[in-house]
């Protein structure tokens, strides 16, 4: 395998291809790169081609040639086909992406399906050395392993997609615009998917697709290898441009890293990625709205703060003339835009101020009716097969499970935190994102006073061992202090981790009369987890507790894509799910 580097002038490209014939007639993959230019990050772009000659003139002719692009660098091996030039593509625009130090130009018609083909695996290993030469070269500034854990590797809308997104996608398009076209009402689409089924990735997918879409001109190169090139033609160009587009996110940790990738990312505007709050205090209409976990969005109950309290009664009487209790952030999203798309999992609602129950289902029932329900089946975080989900969730119930074939994925149960705290450190170092989390079972004590004074230097004690409660509540997943510490359900709701390690709280117990798995409200610390407000102003039971805290577990044990730690904290619940998730 070679990289030859090439100016991006004619008179270079063609006496390059006067002496090496492989530039004229052999699969090769390219990148094409800008030197920095004051503060904005240098242009870049990843092609593939059987002849690149013809290529790079193409480019030199076309909209490339008023790019801030200087240098190409064609890798070129014997080995190389097609299959594995568009696989080598496709790695190279993901970790591109991942790894931001360019700004990527490639449009995201949809990167070569995840095929496969003749020795992948073989393939597949040499592409770390087409890395490590481009590395070497300048190109990259982190290594594989910190540009795959980070989150602008795992929000880029570069995606490969699997089959069923792909699919998820396609429809989503066809209804969609035929929705812009014909609509004048409005539409709701749903897009119904369980834990690591990649609903914000559909998303921003989608965002960025219709982006370059809308701004596609004649002259633009489109490979009609891309999934969806077909959707690149005048009528759409037309139908798109110009639309007012947002993201609404309403967990504020996840917003601001979606907002970093949109930063970093041609033709995606950070301050379209909004808040609910910040989209309805907006004086204007919105054409399309996508709202990631739409299940979050709240009620008219007891907010944060109190001038949130204020700005949810402002919003109400401004929207709708009227402060009325049954207004929800979705009449808000349904007021301020004519189509919504809602990426929804109701089985990860964690407080009494989301979205009601009786809501979400309505709101998945009318999609279904109207043909507007797309659902995600394929889990794709936890690398431990379909089962898993399923498995967690039914432990959860009580109901016993057997536990599935979980591959290598590593599943462990702990008798000592400390033991679990040790490994999940072990991990850490081996291979990062790993992190404690667990259920709101503590008080968490160590948060600053207004007087920037600390009820005490620690949150979490069990059997002796003394944690901390996550210090931050932005991007605490990727903050210094995150491996020595404990992270809510509020961190990590939406993000990746490699090795999650729960602990399970006093809030979960085992009834001894019953046997059956009970909620704990004393031991339940989430103050706005258990006020009767929203649809639950008349109080609620134990039991509808009882879905809260599974829920909330079951998003903390779905996070690790290589393995999950497990420990419990009461004795008898102990033993009940040692031999659930004990080996």
């Amino acid at each position: 395998m070679r990289i030859e580097h090439v100016p991006f002038r004619r008179d270079a490209v063609d006496a390059k291809a006067l002496a090496d014939p492989q530039l004229t007639n052999w699969p090769v993959v390219y990148v094409i790169d800008g030197a920095p230019r004051s503060r904005v990050a240098p242009d870049l772009y990843v092609g593939e081609t059987v002849n690149a000659h013809k290529r790079m003139i193409q480019h030199l002719k076309g909209p490339k040639r008023g790019a801030r692009l200087d240098r190409i660098h064609v890798v070129i091996d014997e080995r190389f086909n097609k299959s594995a030039c568009l696989d080598l593509e496709a790695h190279l625009i993901r970790w591109f992406s991942g790894d931001a130090r360019f700004q990527v130009l490639n449009s995201n018609a949809g990167l070569a399906s995840d095929a496969q083909y003749f020795d992948r695996a073989r393939y597949r290993e040499s592409f770390r050395e087409v890395f490590d030469k481009l590395r070497a070269g300048g190109l990259f500034d982190q290594s594989i392993a910190a540009i795959e854990n980070s989150d602008m590797f795992k929000l880029s809308p570069f995606k490969t997609l699997n089959h069923d997104q792909t699919i998820a996608v396609d429809n989503i398009l066809k209804a969609l615009l035929a929705d812009l076209r014909g609509d004048e009402r409005g539409s709701t689409l749903v897009v119904q998917g369980g834990p690591g089924t990649g609903k914000t990735i559909v998303a921003i997918f989608l965002m960025k697709l219709l982006a370059d879409i809308a701004a596609h001109e004649n002259g633009d190169e489109i490979e009609q290898d891309s999934l969806f090139a077909d959707y690149f033609f005048e009528g759409n160009r037309e139908l798109l441009a110009g639309l007012r587009i947002a993201l609404v996110i309403p967990q504020q940790s996840l917003r601001k890293s979606v907002q970093r990738v949109f930063s970093k990312t041609p033709r995606l505007d950070p301050k379209t990625v909004l808040s609910p709050f910040q989209f309805a205090e907006s004086h204007a209409k919105f054409d399309l709205v996508f709202v990631d976990e739409a299940h979050r969005l709240g009620q008219r109950a007891n907010q944060a703060s109190g001038g949130q309290n204020k700005k949810f009664r402002d919003i109400n009487e401004r929207l709708f003339g009227r402060d009325d209790p049954s207004l929800t952030q979705l009449d808000w999203i349904r007021q301020r835009s004519r189509h919504q798309i809602l990426l929804v999992d109701e089985l990860q609602s964690v407080r009494p101020h989301d979205l009601a129950p009786a809501t979400m289902q309505h709101v998945v029932r009318t999609a279904k009716e109207s043909d507007r329900h797309f659902h995600l089946m394929t889990q794709m975080r936890v690398r431990a097969g379909a089962d898993y989900v399923g498995f967690v969730r039914a432990a959860l119930r009580g109901e016993d499970p057997e536990r599935p074939d979980l591959g290598d994925y590593d599943l462990r149960f702990f008798d000592d935190i400390r033991e679990m705290r040790a490994a999940i450190r072990a991990a850490e170092q081996r291979v990062g994102l790993s992190r404690l989390v667990a259920g709101f079972a503590w008080d968490w004590v160590t948060k600053p006073r207004k007087n920037n004074k600390r009820l005490a230097d620690f949150d979490i004690e069990i059997d002796g061992e003394r944690m901390l409660w996550n210090t931050t509540d932005k991007d605490w997943i990727n903050s210094p202090g995150a491996p020595d510490e404990v992270g809510s359900i509020h961190t990590v709701q939406g993000y990746d981790l490699n090795y999650a390690g729960v602990i399970m709280g006093p809030d979960l117990r085992l009834n001894p009369a019953t046997g059956e798995i009970a909620a704990d409200r004393e031991n339940y610390r989430d103050k706005k987890g258990k006020e009767n407000t929203g649809s639950f102003a008349g109080g609620f039971t134990d039991e509808q507790l009882l879905v809260f805290i599974r829920n909330i577990y079951g998003v903390l044990l779905t996070r690790g894509m290589l393995g999950t730690y497990v420990y419990v904290c009461d004795p008898p619940l102990r033993e009940r799910l040692r031999r659930v998730f004990g080996t």
